[in-house]
Formats: structure tokens, C-alpha cells, sequence
């Protein structure tokens, strides 16, 4: 009985002090973390991503290891209100201040020490190094273009052999013939003369007639095909001396059109975008994410074009900074109607409130852009004979449409209607 006890209060001791000292380890642990790196992550993306880089200096210095560089408490102070540390007079944050004045770092208040201390423990998670990929820098067609199925060469060359073996094959074979036909003593018929092709084909009048005929309207039907093209873009597709996605900016990041081309809002024209445009948000946009890259173009292709940004506008990525140094972009015009024609963006963008994909096509899902619609005049007179304008709120248009609906005995009018069919409305 004696030893039952003894080895009951020796498991019982034994177990107290395994839990005290996972309760010590635990607590060491939570000291040396104080905060959850994944929602620190989440915190990080809303409140600092727009101005730090865990390693890389934007607006304000890289963030990796902070943790280690400032005491924990100076940092909750700073994060909820720097400008009130620095008129303190402390040394630290003067010191920060001063290198990268006159960028006022934003007062997150709301932001309890909790989140801080995640935030913290996020930046302190050491840097993942990249893994090399097999992605290229072209098009997914030029590096998979020997992998995949047969290849057109294949498949020409072996059907200009198989043909060649045909052609020996009946030489020999006719060859042979004649041979048999020597030794058994067989003569081969001679070949009686018949009149050319081309003599009866003049002799038949009638033939000739028709024939002539035929010519010259099949000549003036692919004669006017052509001349029909002449100065017809459409599929119109250049490289540009930087890559720009419409696909990755108006599709995945749903940037509106209008904001880079702002003028088309109010100007005949909707402008070519100026670069400063782009800095916008390529200041704090060095590179592009992980998931951006695949196939078609990697994400080392990506982070390639912005840096060609950054050397054309001037930009020192590492100091924040404008070098003064610019080259100039030679961007290649896409849409280009003839000076004959007149063509205002704001009369259908802002007054006739055509959406931009109605004219350009679905700009969102093009990689490359390119012409997507002919643009020609047959084309702009069956869009205006179509399509309704667009009344509502539009005082513009009260008085006359009230005219015209009587006149034309409709509700609606479409832009034929209202005159957007006359010559001298696009050719003045």
C-alpha cells in the first residue's frame, strides 16, 4: 500500500513539474513572439503596404526586423501618433523624421498594441528566398514551341517524301511495263495526235465569251475587295517598347479606363497616358506578385518592363527619389482614324455614355492590345442606326427628343435619328 502511494506522489510530482515547465517554455515563447504573423500580415497589407516594403525603402524605410532595430513600446508609440513622439524631442524619432522628412507618417490610433505586436511579428519572419523557375521572359508559344505536338515543318516534310516516292514509284513502275512488255514481244500503242487544248479552247466561241466574261468580273470583285482595305486596321497588334497588360491593370486590378485616359471624358481625344500617370502607383509598385506571372509571361518579365518605367521617368528605386535623368517612349499609335473623319471621345463617353469595350473590344482580357473593330464608316453608320441614345438625366437632348419622337411617331430615338447619319456631322 505504502508503494502504491509513493508511486502515486512521484507521477503526481512529475506531472506538476512537466507543467510548469511547458507553462515557462509557452510563456518565454509568447515573450520572444508577442503577436500572430499571419494576421499581422493582413494588418500589414491594409495600414503599410502603401508606404513600406519589407525590403526595400518607399516612402518610408524597409520593415524587415524592425522588431529588433526599436524597443517594442517606442514602436507602439510610434505607429499611434509620430508626430506627437517627435515634438517630445525623442531622439529616435527625430532622427527618422529628418531622413525622410518632409513624408509625414499617417497616425493609426486605432491600431491597439495587439495589432502592432502582430504586425511586429510579421515583419520579423526571415525573408523566403525565391525559387528558381522555368518561366520564361517571351510568349508561352516561343519556349514550348518543340514540345508540343507535331511541328508544321514535321508534317510538310513528310509529305513532300511521300510525294517523291509516289513519282519514283510510277517511273518505275512504267518503266517496268515497257520492260515486260520488250520481252514478250507486246508494242505499246502509239500515242495518237489529238488537237491541242488551247486550239479547241479558241475555236469555241461561245467558250471564250464566257470565260472572258467571268475574268473580268472575278478581276473587278477582288480588285474592289482590296481597295476596300485599304487603310482597314483591324487586328492591328504592335509590340511596344514597354509592356503594358491591359489585361493585369483594367481586368485583374480594375483600374477604369477613364483614369489613365482621362481625357477621353473631355477632349476629342483620349490621349496617350503620360508616365507620370503611371507613377501613380508604380512609386510603391516595384514589382509585381507571385501569382502574377505564368505561362505566357513570368513574373521576372513583368518586374522587367517596370524597371524600363523607372529608367525612362527618371526614378532611383533605392533613394525614392527623381534623377532628372528621362528617356522618352516611343509608344506605337494603335487607333488612328483618317483626318477626313471627326471623331469626338467626350460626345460618346460622357454625353452618349458609351462604355469604352463598345468601340474597343474587351481591353480587359488583352494581354497585348490590339484593333479590335474595323472602324470604318459602314461600321460607325450601322452603330448609330442601332443604338438608342441614352435620355435619362440628360437635358441635353429633352427638347428635341420630345420633337422628334413625334415626328418619327417613337419612344425611343436612335443617333440615325438625331442626325448622326448626315455627311457633314463627321466630314466637315
Amino acid at each position: 500500500m505504502k508503494k502504491v502511494i509513493r508511486r502515486n506522489s512521484t507521477s503526481r510530482i512529475l506531472g506538476i513539474g512537466l507543467a510548469l515547465m511547458l507553462s515557462f517554455t509557452t510563456t518565454l515563447f509568447a515573450q520572444d513572439q508577442q503577436g500572430d504573423p499571419a494576421a499581422g500580415k493582413s494588418l500589414f497589407n491594409t495600414y503599410c503596404a502603401a508606404c513600406h516594403n519589407l525590403d526595400r525603402r518607399m516612402t518610408g524605410p524597409a520593415l524587415r526586423g524592425v522588431g529588433d532595430k526599436h524597443d517594442r513600446e517606442w514602436l507602439h508609440a510610434w505607429v499611434k501618433n509620430s508626430q506627437a513622439l517627435i515634438k517630445s524631442g525623442d531622439e529616435e524619432a527625430n532622427k527618422l523624421w529628418d531622413e525622410y522628412k518632409p513624408s509625414v507618417m499617417t497616425a493609426f490610433p486605432q491600431l491597439s498594441n495587439q495589432d502592432i505586436d502582430n504586425i511586429i511579428a510579421y515583419t520579423m519572419a526571415p525573408k523566403e528566398e525565391k525559387k528558381p523557375t522555368d518561366a520564361g521572359t517571351g510568349t508561352g508559344t516561343a519556349q514550348n514551341g518543340g514540345s508540343g505536338g507535331v511541328g508544321n515543318e514535321i508534317i510538310l516534310g513528310a509529305l513532300v517524301l511521300v510525294f517523291g516516292v509516289l513519282v519514283v514509284m510510277l517511273f518505275l513502275v512504267n518503266k517496268t511495263l515497257r520492260r515486260i512488255a520488250a520481252v514478250n514481244g507486246v508494242e505499246f500503242p502509239e500515242k495518237e495526235e489529238r488537237m491541242p487544248l488551247w486550239r479547241a479552247f479558241v475555236k469555241n466561241q461561245f467558250l471564250v465569251l464566257v470565260s472572258v466574261v467571268f475574268l473580268l468580273l472575278a478581276s473587278a470583285y477582288f480588285a474592289f475587295g482590296y481597295l476596300m482595305q485599304v487603310g482597314v486596321d483591324q487586328g492591328y497588334q504592335p509590340i511596344q517598347p514597354i509592356h503594358f497588360s491591359h489585361k493585369i491593370h483594367a481586368g485583374d486590378n480594375k483600374i477604369d479606363c477613364k483614369y489613365c485616359h482621362s481625357s477621353a471624358r473631355t477632349s476629342k481625344t483620349s490621349g496617350i497616358p503620360s508616365l507620370n500617370v503611371c507613377m501613380n502607383c508604380h512609386k510603391s509598385i516595384p514589382e509585381v506578385a507571385e501569382e502574377t506571372g505564368g505561362a505566357e509571361y513570368s513574373k521576372e518579365f513583368y518586374d522587367g518592363e517596370i524597371a524600363k518605367l523607372y529608367k525612362a521617368v527618371g526614378w532611383d528605386v533605392q533613394n525614392q527619389e527623381y534623377t532628372g535623368e528621362t528617356e522618352p517612349v516611343k509608344w506605337v499609335r494603335i487607333h488612328n482614324l483618317p483626318d477626313f473623319a471627326y471623331f469626338n471621345h467626350s460626345q460618346h463617353v460622357t454625353v452618349g455614355r458609351i462604355a469604352c469595350q463598345e468601340c474597343h473590344g474587351p481591353v480587359q482580357e488583352m494581354e497585348i492590345l490590339h484593333q479590335e473593330a474595323p472602324l470604318t464608316m459602314g461600321w460607325c453608320i450601322n452603330c448609330h442606326r442601332k443604338t438608342n441614345v441614352k435620355m435619362e438625366g440628360n437635358e441635353y437632348y429633352t427638347k428635341i427628343h420630345d420633337e422628334l419622337s413625334k415626328k418619327y411617331g417613337v419612344e425611343e430615338l436612335t443617333a440615325a435619328q438625331l442626325g448622326g447619319i448626315e455627311c457633314a456631322k463627321c466630314h466637315y
